[in-house]
């Protein structure tokens, strides 16, 4: 029974695991279900819910209009005041029929854009699964889906936003267009609304505008040059960026080849023709006259292109940083008589430090948006000696501490590591020299030994706050030998120094407002703090020096009555490029000023159009600086001098002292200095180097003899050098041939010596003194005329009185008459007369009737002066 018993036990226990197992199976299966069937109702709700928003995207997409489907939709620019001064769309399209556009231009498109666009109703599902792969593989945006279709429809209705809202109303649009209008309708559409660079709309206008040819003239090189550009329009630009152009050429070449429109030889023969050889030349680009403000307008679209290529063409309002009060004296400069020969050309570009907006530009003398805009593009042109303030003297005053007046050494020597010797542009070293010295010379040595002090990284690190992008820096950078700047860059650079180190990229556009009149972007650039105000001044006084000194190199560049600051520059060729293209001695490629105001900051640049032609002449290398002076005499006008700030103190040193040491006493004054240093480096120090030796002599000494008084009133006139205080006179006498007698000793110009005698000569000597130190004496004579004693006489006999004859007299012979007439008396002119007599009538006397001579004091003596 037990056996039996554990048998019907185990029996159980058996039928219980099997359940447990079947139990187990069938819950897995349940769940799997379960999950599947969530899926799948999650799948359909997503696919119903994405049903429905499409539904509701599209409901909400704009009617299809014919006028916004051939025709480019026009984008306005605003200036700073919120006017417009120009809009974009159809002002100088050719439109092209379709049966008029070559068969190889549509091939070249198809090729490049929508292959399959003869195939499709309006998107290409294969094309946008590859794309999908490609995104996921390569990341967001690495290949683009869009096919001829919906490009129409996004270049006349929709905002370039990746939306889905856009995304879908594109499709639906695209789908409509496709019912609407055949395949040739809609080829034709895109052939002539899209953007082909600049504000150059359709291959028919773009035709004309890079090669002057119909589209049936053009050759098969130039048709896949214009296929390529609608997908980055300014950067594949042929005039602008030549390299990238004919990159882009050449991969339309290999898609034409790859999809059988062109042979392997074709596309061969093709991209072996340089992508310039049949551009217009330069030279007969003509410029719209009809267009205001055209460099400025192609520095505008040149900064949307970098936001996004096709936004000009999506209905925009740019709100821009245009003066143009401004703008109209720049043109007006560039394009005057100003240049010293017929090929010169300039760039100008002019920044408002507060901000770092761009207010105006000059593209070229008589620019065309066909040319080269010398403002922004010229980013191959060295800066010469420009750079100096950046790259040196501004470094060594922030991370060293340097003063204005810092001594540097105009010595020979050579790039570390080479034999090569840094020459000035004088071709001589002038020694010792203050910092503000060496800059306002612009003198080449003591710039890279200061750039040594500084270090090349610290060199670098400082000049890339602005924004430049160097990636190393050389001895020979500070000279100007870095890669190129352009003046838009190098206004911002030097705003910073007039905005007491504030600075902001300069830029052109302060916002963008899309179609629907309430989406915007603000672009305008935040003021960032590169360097202490006590650098920004420095440099700025420093800067002053090369306009207002009369060594200044910056002269020309000067304005009356405006506190200006600026530095000049002048690039050189390298020897291989004098031997090469047989230059001239002294010639040079580049001429440059950069200078500001409190108001504006201006950079131009002046050279001819081609680097190998050179200028040679002193006229040509001043005209940056005459244009600059013309520019900133109006715009400038009322701008107010650089303040000082606390951060700044002056100091008075003597040149030459390694430390700087203050000027003593008896410094030279062609040794002293007043300079500026940060507050708290200073020098205390007083220099020990000179000391006083001499004194100069008192002048003008002269002494005035008063008879009455019997004394002498000595004056005299004198100049202590600079530092000497408490000089004293030591006045002595000599009398006749005596020895001198000393007869005071004051610290006034003047003394009474009293007690003269009469028949004297008195020789009187004045010497200065000082700190133990006795000048020359300085000298003067008087000689006093002796006293004469009256002679006594004998009395007269008398005789009887007569009645003597009007003016009659007698008189002896040394004049002494009798009566009161008028007659020849003693030395003091009177007549002895007799009281017992009558007296005569008045004028009558014993004497001659002529009249008396004056008489002379007595005692008066000639004085004889001897000052040294």
């Amino acid at each position: 029974m037990a056996n039996e018993q554990r048998t019907r036990q185990q029996i159980r226990l058996e039928q219980q695991k099997s359940k447990k197992k079947t139990k187990g199976k069938t819950g897995k299966r349940g769940i799997f279900k379960k999950i599947f069937l969530a899926l799948v109702a999650i799948g359909l709700i997503g696919l119903l819910s994405g049903f429905g928003l499409f539904v509701y995207y599209a409901s909400s997409a704009p009617p299809l209009d014919e006028e916004s489907l051939k025709d480019p939709i026009s984008s306005t620019f605003l200036d700073k005041n919120g006017e417009a001064f120009y809009t974009s769309g159809t002002e100088n399209r050719i439109y092209v029929n379709f049966d008029d556009i070559p068969q190889q231009m549509e091939d070249a498109i198809l090729a490049t854009e929508d292959v399959r666009f003869y195939d499709h109703m309006g998107m290409d599902f294969l094309r946008l699964g590859s794309a999908v792969i490609a995104n996921v593989t390569q990341g967001f945006g690495a290949q683009g889906a869009s096919t001829i279709t919906q490009q129409v429809v996004k270049n006349s209705f929709l905002q370039n936003e990746k939306t889905l809202k856009r995304k879908a109303q594109e499709a639906w649009l695209s789908f409509q267009l496709e019912r609407a209008y055949d395949k040739e309708e809609i080829f034709e559409m895109y052939f002539n609304k899209i953007l082909m660079s600049g504000r150059n709309y359709g291959f028919g206008t773009a035709a004309d505008y890079f090669y002057g040819k119909e589209l049936n003239e053009l050759e098969l090189h130039e048709i896949a040059m214009l296929a390529g550009i609608p997908q980055s329009p300014n950067n594949y630009n042929p005039f602008n960026n030549p390299e990238l152009a004919e990159k882009r050429r050449n991969t339309v070449l290999h898609l034409m080849e790859l999809h059988g429109k062109i042979t392997t030889e074709e596309a061969d023969a093709a991209r072996a023709i340089p992508v310039t050889e049949t551009l217009i030349p330069e030279d007969q680009r003509q410029a719209s006259s009809e267009l205001k403000y055209e460099a400025f307008i192609d520095i505008v679209e040149s900064e949307l292109n970098k936001i996004d290529p096709s936004l000009l063409s999506e209905g925009i309002t740019v709100h821009t940083t245009l003066d143009p009060a401004v703008q109209t004296k720049v043109e007006e400069v560039i394009n005057s008589d100003i240049y010293a020969t017929e090929k010169q050309q300039a760039g100008i570009a002019v920044v408002d430090p507060k901000t770092g907006a761009l207010v105006a530009s000059g593209g070229a003398r008589n620019y065309s948006n066909r040319g080269w805009n010398y403002a922004y593009d010229n980013k191959d042109r060295q800066p010469g000696s420009t750079m100096k303030p950046l790259l040196a003297y501004a470094p060594a005053i922030e991370n060293l501490n340097w003063s204005t007046g810092q001594t540097v050494v105009d010595e020979q020597i050579t790039y570390t590591g080479t034999d090569q010797v840094v020459r000035n542009f004088v071709d001589r070293y002038l020694g010792p020299m203050t910092m503000r010295e060496a800059l306002y010379r612009s003198q080449n040595t003591p710039a890279v030994k200061t750039l040594r002090e500084v270090g090349l990284d610290n060199s670098r690190d400082f000049i890339n706050r602005f924004g430049l992008g160097i990636e190393n820096v050389y001895e020979s950078s500070v000279l100007g030998g870095i890669e190129g700047i352009s003046p838009m860059t190098l206004a911002g650079a030097y705003s910073a120094f007039a905005n007491g180190g504030y600075h902001a990229e300069p830029y052109a556009i302060e916002k963008i407002v899309y179609r629907d009149g309430e989406t915007e972007d603000v672009l305008k650039n935040d003021l960032e703090t590169v360097m202490k105000d006590s650098t920004a001044y420095m440099v700025t006084d420093m800067l002053r020096d090369v306009l207002e000194n009369q060594n200044g190199t910056g002269q020309t560049a000067a304005v009356p009555g405006i506190d200006l600051a600026g530095k000049s520059g002048t690039s050189n060729y390298s020897a291989d490029e004098i031997a090469a293209n047989n230059l001239p001695s002294g010639s040079f490629p580049d001429t440059w000023f950069a200078g500001y105001s409190t108001d504006y900051s201006v950079a131009i640049w002046s050279g001819n159009s081609k680097r190998s032609e050179p200028m040679t002449s002193a006229e040509e290398r001043r005209v940056p600086q005459q244009m600059f002076k013309q520019i900133m005499t109006t715009i400038s006008a009322n701008a107010a001098d650089f303040s000082r700030p606390n951060s700044v103190v002056e100091a008075t040193i003597e040149v030459g002292t390694s430390p700087l040491q203050l000027a003593s006493e008896f410094t030279p004054s062609n040794l002293r200095r007043t300079e500026l240093f940060v507050r708290g480096s200073e020098p205390t120090a007083v220099s020990d180097e000179y000391e006083l030796t001499e004194l100069p002599a008192p002048t003008g000494l002269a002494a005035d003899f008063d008879e009455s008084n019997a004394s002498a009133t000595l004056r005299w006139n004198y100049e202590a050098p600079e530092g000497v205080e408490d000089v004293e006179f030591v006045v002595s006498v000599r009398v006749n041939d005596g020895g001198a007698q000393e007869v005071d000793t004051t610290s006034d110009t003047g003394l009474i010596v009293r007690d003269l005698q009469p028949g004297n000569t008195y020789t009187f000597s004045v010497v200065a003194t000082a700190e133990g130190i006795s000048s020359a004496p300085a000298t003067v004579s008087i000689t006093l005329a002796e006293e004469q004693e009256p002679e006594e006489e004998e009395p007269a006999e008398p005789t009887e009185p007569t009645e003597p004859e009007p003016g009659e007299g007698e008189g002896d012979e040394n004049g002494n008459g009798n009566g009161n007439g008028n007659g020849n008396g003693n030395g003091n002119g009177n007549g002895n007369g007799d009281e017992s007599e009558e007296p005569t009538e008045p004028g009558e006397g014993d004497g001659d009737s002529e009249e008396p001579t004056e008489p002379t004091e007595p005692g008066t003596g000639e004085e004889e002066t001897n000052n040294n």
